[in-house]
């Protein structure tokens, strides 16, 4: 006999009395008729990750997002943050309306206008500024593939000044370092093959907190396959809690780690000699020249005692090539950046894992065609961020360099700012001399759909729809399995927000380059390129991707190993770096231990929210609604702190910060405190958010800057602790 849940007899005894009464609904009892849902692909943007999500829509109102099965990418898992992303949509604290500015800057005083006499101000300023000092000068900072048609419009306007601070504040010194070791980058998302790792290693790479929906996942189930993990890192950190070996390193010497590594697996021939012999260039000088940093010199530098540092190498080498050291994301940190990241590709190298399972894969992208745009203008004159190539292994565009350029005037002047979806005042170090270079602007327009401190300092703001409101570029990935995915609309706009593409357009027919946009609409410009890829319009709106064919990208499948680097080589050697006057193998330098009673300020991001993006999203903040300050427990005891007591923290610059709550905890070394980033927010329009935490952006005052590629190191800042009465 089947016995039936009180639940299930209501469901079907209400079903037979509808069948019977010919009723549709439950409207006849006072119980509401079943929801209509419809559920819309697209992607997402809380991040940069770009995961691949389908958004549920009930009785026309956004209802929730969740991963699309079909996405590679997040394999139908969504982080945190892109389950929150309807709080964005939903954001009371929102943009609404054009606005421009009728006090001083940072007054934060609007009034409200229409969209023709914005852009007809943004467009008139452009113009005057080009006559009289040209269209160079003006510079647009954009973060993102929102980006995209703003970038269009400036290069069409005859300006190559464009920058994003995802390069020198974040992953260029990365980049740079693996460059110059094998001859190309490892992209975003990075080529790295956690999944089938059976080693890896993580410096200062917070796996889980940093919440890279795709590398979590594979870290995940590369743990539970019974991966032996290394972390070095001055906190115990969620990845920390995995691991087999945890190295609490000294801030600021992960370099004589790295060094003191490969002397272990040089010196005792524990690495891949094959790999070595086969595409190696200069190894015999660089054996020459990691045998003098012993795990014994390492010591006093990291903390670390020789006999780990002997044996966490010893294990990397049980398990190569399928031992990841894993290159990081954000590495801005000591002002050596480049060369340790080339440090890290070197120890990689000696593990023979490029091209490797288990290591790193060689990413595929499917072909589809751009636009076939006019011709862009030449500029008069060249990009101004890096003059005379002073930093002459820099990849793409330095803001910090534009900001100089803006302060100075030279080499040119630059008098008009476009900021779109990038808060400058918390993105780049010392927010005086961001300041300082507004004060020298004619023109400040920003272009965001939160009111960001940035936005507070703009002649005019412009409202964007949330990415659940508007379409973008195609998202062309590369990755293990290449695919095409769109972004599309869920739901209107709520006010008068506008997509960036509309933005960008309308923009350009107000500068008279109405002709670099001949398409009418975005999804005419989009079925373009859509139908140039062989592919169907139809089917990608259904399903949001379209999957290329799988491609070899290990080699143990046949794919052959190149590298595009001046000896053809990997370059444990590098030539061109001993050409340009710099060291041609890495070196370390000691950190500078900072003024005495200080702590080095050391920050990070945490799973629920992005940059200082999110904190006005009511579900991400009702998660962290604001941070806390990590302090060793035993430092805390002598200045009779416990957690959740108040304290304020005072740099090597005088600059005070908010009350931030002590976290008191053994999970971090005793000489550095640690803090989640984007908080503490001073913009009157985030009314969610304002004031609550410390802004770790406001400490930064000074800041080093890498020299070969110009990025801006940031962990070079101290505090001391003042008790909150």
């Amino acid at each position: 006999m089947t016995t039936l849940s009180r639940r299930s007899f209501l469901k079907i005894g209400t079903a037979t009395i509808l069948a019977k009464a010919g009723l549709e609904s439950l409207d006849a009892f006072g119980v509401p008729a079943p929801s209509k849902v419809e559920r819309i692909p697209t992607f997402c943007d809380i991040c940069f990750w770009k995961c691949n999500a389908i958004a549920s829509v009930r009785d026309g109102h956004l209802w929730k997002i969740e991963g699309n099965p079909a996405d590679p990418l997040c394999q139908g898992r969504l982080c945190p943050r892109g389950t929150g992303g309807i709080g964005a949509a939903g954001d009371p604290d929102r943009l609404k309306r054009p606005l421009i500015r009728t006090r001083e800057r940072g007054e934060e005083m609007w009034r409200e206008v229409s969209w023709d006499e914005a852009l007809a101000y943004i467009a008139e300023r452009m113009k005057a500024i080009a006559v009289e000092h040209g269209p160079e000068s003006m510079a647009l900072f954009s973060h993102g593939l929102g980006g995209t048609f703003l970038k269009h419009t400036w290069k069409a306007f005859g300006s190559p000044n464009i920058a994003a601070p995802s390069f020198a504040q974040c992953r260029g010194p990365r980049d740079t370092g693996f460059e110059l070791t094998y001859g190309e980058g490892i992209g975003s998302p990075e080529r790295t093959d956690i999944e089938n790792a059976r080693c890896i290693v993580l410096i200062g790479s917070h796996l889980g907190e940093n919440m890279h929906n795709t590398q979590v996942q594979e870290f995940s189930k590369a743990v539970h396959a019974g991966a032996t993990v290394i972390v070095a890192d001055p906190r115990f950190s969620v990845a920390a809690s995995k691991a087999k070996h945890y190295l609490p390193v000294k801030p600021g010497t992960d370099m004589a780690l790295l060094l003191a590594w490969m002397h272990v697996l040089v010196t005792e021939k524990l690495h891949d000699a094959e790999f070595v012999a086969a595409h190696g260039h200069g190894f015999e000088s660089f054996a020459a020249h990691v045998a003098r940093f012993t795990p014994e010199w390492a010591y006093p530098e990291t903390g670390i005692e020789p006999d780990v540092i002997r044996e966490t190498a010893r294990e990397m080498a049980r398990h190569k090539p399928a031992t990841l050291v894993h290159p990081g994301r954000r590495v801005n940190w000591y002002g050596d950046d480049a060369q340790r990241a080339r440090a890290v590709a070197l120890l990689n190298a000696l593990l023979g894992n490029w091209n490797r399972k288990g290591g790193f894969y060689t990413p595929a992208m499917m072909d589809v065609p751009s636009y076939p745009y006019p011709d862009y203008p030449k500029p008069a004159r060249p990009r101004l961020d890096n003059p005379d190539k002073r930093y002459p292994f820099a990849g793409e565009a330095i803001t910090t360099g534009i900001r100089e350029a803006t302060i100075t005037g030279k080499p040119y002047p630059i008098k008009g700012w476009m900021v779109y979806a990038t808060n400058l005042l918390h993105s780049l170090p010392n927010e005086k001399e961001t300041l300082r270079a507004i004060d020298a602007l004619d023109l400040l327009v920003v272009i965001d759909v939160i009111p960001s401190e940035i936005a507070g300092y703009a002649d005019v703001v412009l409202p964007e729809s949330t990415y659940l409101e508007r379409h973008d570029d195609l998202n062309v990935e590369l990755f293990k399995q290449p695919f095409v995915a769109l972004r599309q609309p869920v739901v209107k706009s709520p006010d008068d927000q506008k997509p960036n593409w509309w933005i960008a357009r309308e923009l350009a027919a107000k500068l008279g380059l109405a002709s670099y946009f001949p398409w009418n609409d975005i999804e005419e410009y989009l079925r373009y390129r859509v139908k140039g890829a062989g592919l169907d319009w139809e089917t990608l709106k259904r399903e949001g991707i379209v999957l290329g064919p799988k491609q070899p990208i290990y080699q143990e499948e046949g794919l052959e190993s190149e590298f595009p680097t001046p000896s053809g080589k990997v370059e444990f050697y590098s030539n061109q770096l001993e050409a340009a006057g710099f060291d041609p193998m890495p070196v370390y330098q000691a950190p500078d231990p900072g003024p005495p009673g200080s702590f080095r300020l050391l920050f990070g991001r945490a799973p629920v929210h992005s940059f200082s993006r999110t904190h006005s999203n009511r579900l991400l903040s009702d998660a962290m609604p604001e941070n806390a300050l990590w302090l060793n427990a035993d430092v805390a005891r002598r200045y009779g702190l416990k957690s959740g007591d108040k304290v304020r923290l005072r740099n090597q610059d005088d600059v005070l910060s908010n009350p931030i709550a002590v976290k008191a905890t053994q999970r971090i070394r005793p000489d550095c405190v640690y803090m989640v980033h984007g908080f503490g927010h001073t913009s009157r329009g985030l009314r969610h958010a304002f004031g609550k935490g410390a802004s770790d952006s406001q400490l930064v005052t000074r800041y080093k800057t890498d020299p070969l590629m110009g990025g801006t190191a940031v962990n070079v800042n101290f505090v001391t602790l003042e008790p909150e009465i």
